[in-house]
């Protein structure tokens, strides 16, 4: 008979979780507290273990870690009131079982407990289950959805290992923020994390900014240069828009997959490197590499592990929790208190698709509190700045924008002259400011704090770039 231990400091949750546990023909065991739980798991060895993560004495993720070094194969499923995104990971990632939000369905419960025997009974057969990892901090993905659940144990599981992840979904979903993820509970988290945006940098630079040259190797390579590969040397390199890589850079990438080396432009040997690859797109990487836009052998080596990040309007229900948490930060950053949202505030905001995903809901808000006046934000409030937000006739689409910015960068680099990249930037920078002070009425306190910037900095820019408040200046007004 499978003998199951409850590690949990409410009485009244061990009585009656014992009680359920025999009844369904399981002997149980109790605990009282991480300790208890590690002594009885020690001395009595049961099958499985239940534990509840706030407990008085040590918390139940430091008393996973302590069960897991005395007994690595039996699986600990760990239960939580407070499903914070940073507990769900490295609950996973220090080889707990799976975890499970209270009050929990116990038909949930009871399909866990089995499917955890099915891996107790392997493990005593001779297979190993999970890996343990460092610790890390808690990163910024906000959610308890069940979607979002599975993609925080799909972190924590590949977090420890070396694969290679391919991060798939819509932009705005937190490609990044799952990147960052994987990289803060992984065994390299003391080492670098590069970010390369393969749609922002020419193709003309592309290979150079990823590999590197020596000197010479082009008109305008003065001196030898290390790539971003070879400066996260260690650590984990994060591609983003991979699924826009031009296909002579795609060969390369592939080699250092393969081969765990590189070249430099102009270079005389290969280079071997020590980097973990993550990738990311928001494009259909099947019709790309359909279409002979993508190499079919690099998809493969780049999916070793896929995760899929669901657009917001499949996980509405997160919506609470994510305005709670961007409310609290942009807050934070304009020096006010949040002011929360009215619950017809929240029903505006839910009723929205949100076709930008979590980038879109964030930035709304942003908006919102700036024009709150500290009071809670209500459904007109979310209903004006999402109006404001949509395209009007004749404006740029994402995809057109993108595609604009792309022309400009590779007619500005072809052309060539001095202080380029300063002359660029600040054309750009130029657009921004202008954006800010029309979406403030010419409230350079009120621009300053949209735009993360103190108020004489913002200034500063103004005078150097020439701006004034009246200024409007369109994006067609820099671009060809």
């Amino acid at each position: 008979m499978a003998v199951i231990l409850v590690v949990d400091d409410d009485p009244r949750l061990r009585d009656s979780f014992a009680k359920l546990i025999a009844l369904e023909g399981y002997t149980p065991l109790t605990a009282a507290s991480g300790e208890e739980g590690i002594a009885r798991l020690k001395a009595d060895k049961p099958d499985v273990v239940v534990m509840d993560v706030r407990m008085q004495g040590i918390s139940g993720i430091e008393a996973l870690e302590r069960m897991k070094a005395a007994d690595p194969h039996t699986p600990v499923i760990i239960m939580t009131a407070y499903g914070a995104t940073d507990t769900a990971i490295e609950a996973v990632n220090k080889g707990a079982f799976d975890y499970i939000l209270k009050p929990f369905d116990i038909p949930e419960m009871l399909g866990l407990i089995s499917q955890a025997l099915d891996a107790s009974r392997q493990a005593k057969a001779g297979q190993e289950n999970g890996a343990e990892a460092a610790q890390a901090p808690p990163v910024s993905l906000v959610g308890q959805s069940r979607v979002m659940r599975e993609v925080y144990k799909q972190l924590g599981r590949v977090a420890a290992t070396d694969a290679t992840v391919l991060v798939q979904g819509e932009s705005g979903t937190g490609k990044e923020l799952a990147a960052r993820a994987l990289w803060s509970y992984s065994p390299r988290k003391g080492r670098p994390f590069v970010v390369v945006n393969c749609v922002a940098i020419p193709e003309t630079l592309l290979e150079s900014e990823l590999f590197g040259h020596e000197k010479g190797a082009f008109t305008g390579a003065a001196q030898r240069r290390a790539g971003k590969i070879e400066q996260a040397m260690g650590g984990t390199v994060f591609l983003d828009e991979i699924g826009d890589m031009p296909l002579s850079i795609q060969a390369k990438l592939l080699r250092l997959l393969q081969e765990k080396q590189i070249e430099r432009l102009g270079g005389k040997g290969p280079i071997p490197v020590d980097v973990r690859i993550i990738a990311a797109t928001n494009r259909d990487l099947d019709a790309a590499i359909a279409e002979g836009r993508f190499r079919e052998d690099l998809y493969y080596r780049l999916q070793v592990v896929r995760i899929l990040l669901p657009p917001l309007r499949e996980r509405k229900e997160d919506i609470p929790q994510l305005a709670e948490h961007f409310l609290a930060q942009h807050a934070a950053g304009a020096g006010t208190a949040s002011p929360g949202v009215t619950p017809d505030g929240l029903a505006a905001l839910t009723a929205h698709d949100w076709p930008g995903n979590v980038r879109e809901l964030s930035n709304v808000l942003h908006k919102t509190l700036i024009f709150s006046r500290g009071l809670p934000i209500g459904p007109e409030d979310v209903r004006a700045a999402i109006a404001e937000r949509s395209p009007e006739a004749g404006a740029e689409s994402p995809a057109d924008l993108e595609e604009a910015l792309k022309r400009y960068a590779a007619q500005a680099v072809a052309a060539g002259g001095p202080d380029l990249f300063a002359h660029v930037t600040d054309r750009f920078a130029a657009v921004v400011l202008a954006e800010a002070l029309r979406v403030t009425g010419g409230n350079r306190s009120q621009a300053a704090r949209l735009l993360g910037l103190s108020r004489p900095t913002l200034l500063a820019k103004m005078e150097k770039l020439g701006l004034v408040v009246e200024a409007s200046v369109r994006i067609g007004d820099v671009l060809p």
